[in-house]
């Protein structure tokens, strides 16, 4: 029995990963580091957090009960903004980028570099932290506060829809609105308008 349901509220506790599309098809795996908050359509869900297990262990090709998965994208990836606090650090754009390539080179599909390489997917962050403004995007002017979203890994060749078996697309919250190749931070209090409904 999971802790996901139409009232759950971010908070310290666990991180959830759940996956998201833009009004053009592309697709994000969003991770929530505790603070982001979630869908409220996915909220509502029918044990919303044991489906979003079996679509991540479908990404992470760790599925038992779906194994054909698509072929890998072969693309390229870069790094857009990066969390100040993961990546204390690190000193730049470059330099994370070469910290998860030879991630990628070490643990193969276990990597982060893996799901924009060969999944075609954008990631997504929420930031996080023990206390306000401890951590935020580098390389965005604006600000911004825990729990919204930032774009920290984006794909060269697109993954889509059809990549996920048809028995789990229906976990994919939708948006009209929201264009993951331009929009590099999402407020996660509108995290609901952005995503108002899920794949059908």
């Amino acid at each position: 029995m999971g802790d996901l349901n139409k009232d759950w509220m971010p908070g310290f506790g666990t991180i959830y990963t759940w996956f998201a599309m833009d009004k053009n098809g592309r697709l994000a795996m969003m991770v929530n580091n505790c603070f982001g908050d979630l869908p409220q359509q996915l909220l509502m869900m029918d044990k919303a957090e044991d489906f979003l297990d079996r679509m991540n262990e479908f990404l992470w090709e760790e599925s038992a009960g779906f194994t054909n998965y698509p072929k890998d994208k072969n693309g390229g990836f870069e790094v857009d903004l990066y969390s100040a606090s993961a990546w204390s650090k690190r000193s730049s754009r470059e330099e994370v980028f070469e910290s998860l390539l030879k991630e990628f080179m070490r643990r193969g599909r276990f990597s982060d570099a893996n799901i924009p390489k060969n999944k075609g997917f954008y990631i997504y962050h929420g930031v996080e932290g023990s206390c306000a403004g401890e951590d935020y995007p580098v390389g965005y002017d604006g600000t911004t506060e825990m729990g919204d979203y930032f774009r920290f890994l984006m794909p060269s060749v697109l993954g889509g829809i059809e990549d996920f078996p048809e028995e789990l697309r229906r976990g994919v919250a939708v948006s009209v609105t929201v264009d993951f190749s331009v929009d590099r931070v999402l407020a996660g209090s509108n995290i609901s308008e952005y995503f108002p409904k899920l794949y059908s």
